[in-house]
């Protein structure tokens, strides 16, 4: 038997695989990143031991834990450990270090494996994420990308993504487009412990050397709160505002929220919340051309009334470097245009 090695954060990427040996619904809460979920209790059964610990004795729940647990284990090493090498290196954890995560590493170092077992578990790489979201958003250089809803600042990160900037894409971590309209389609948001485990294995793989380009957004995205100290750092950061032409906004949007054309009740639902702030007559004017189709116009008039007064309320208030912001004006946000303001604003940052 190889001996178990104990490891603490910093040392995941020393390991083949990090294995969470955690109940399926505390893996989809929250995970470390690339992790492999292999619990050696399930959902229902970490329940039933608990109630057993709780209303029997704790005797009686061990004894049946560990029972669950040696049959979980053996299941796991028939199918998804059944085909790693002699020189496989796991790194196991559960909550806080102990009984299920000493399960599986005992096991598996049995096998022969070098195995490692994460030094206070979850709880502690949750405490270390905490820590780092206060601590890395000063080391770096933002620059926020502003404009208009609809004026391609999430397209404008992608090509600049894509010819090497550093990119903190918080609505792609988010699950969200960060508008009143913008759950995606067939996707729920992840967690928030999630949402800032995200950001945070983002953050510790900047150069700090190099700029950091994000989009402008609201304390919110969607259901989930941006870290405050990550907020604060790119509010007061260097700003690049797009001046887009309202017809290169309306067809972008059209391509973006393309779900709703199809299925005018699902937009109906979306505009309830602004009710209160334009009024029965404005909602059902709304209402009224999505019914006929008239999509453009219907969008020209939500940028108009609702988007736009709402964009220069809020970046007024939130980033006071504006005033004095470099103006990208973009006439079409087709892939072209959008390369030459993404290497026009590289050369710039280099």
């Amino acid at each position: 038997m190889r001996k178990i090695q104990l490891a603490n954060v910093t040392q995941l990427s020393d390991y083949d695989d990090i294995i969470d040996v955690r109940s399926p619904a505390e893996f989809a809460e929250n995970h470390v990143p690339g992790a492999i979920n292999a619990a050696v209790l399930n959902n229902s059964e970490r329940a039933r031991i608990g109630t057993l610990y709780k209303q029997t004795s704790p005797f009686e729940a061990q004894r049946l834990g560990a029972a669950l647990i040696a049959r979980n284990i053996a299941l796991h090493l028939e199918t998804q450990f059944n085909q790693r090498p002699r020189e496989w290196r796991p790194l196991v954890y559960c909550w806080r270090g102990g009984q299920r995560s000493a399960a599986m590493a005992h096991v598996l170092a049995q096998v022969g494996w070098r195995v490692g077992q994460l030094q206070g578990g979850y709880k502690i790489f949750r405490r270390h994420v905490i820590d780092e979201l206060n601590a890395l958003p000063v080391r770096y250089q933002f620059r926020v990308i502003c404009g208009a809803t609809g004026s391609g600042k999430s397209r404008l990160l992608q090509v600049l993504q894509a010819q090497g900037a550093q990119v903190l894409d918080m609505e792609k971590l988010a699950q969200h487009r960060g508008s009143l309209l913008g759950n995606l389609p067939g996707q729920n948001q992840p967690a928030q412990k999630m949402f800032e485990t995200r950001l945070w294995d983002a953050l510790r793989r900047y150069d700090a050397r190099f700029p950091v380009f994000v989009e402008a957004e609201s304390r919110k995205i969607g259901l989930l709160a941006i870290p405050t100290n990550l907020l604060e750092q790119i509010r007061q950061a260097e700003c690049i505002a797009i001046e887009t032409v309202t017809p290169a906004r309306v067809k972008l949007l059209l391509e973006d929220y393309a779900h709703f054309l199809a299925d005018t009740d699902l937009l109906k639902n979306a505009l309830a919340p602004l009710l209160e702030l334009h009024g029965h007559k404005v909602i059902e004017q709304w209402h009224h051309m999505a019914l006929q189709g008239e999509w453009s116009s219907l969008v020209t008039d939500l940028l108009n009334r609702h988007y736009d007064p709402a964009y220069l309320r809020s970046t007024a208030n939130n980033f006071p470097r504006l005033k004095d912001a470099r103006i990208l004006q973009l006439n079409t946000l087709d892939e072209t245009g959008l390369l030459i303001a993404s290497q026009a604003l590289l050369t710039k940052n280099q």
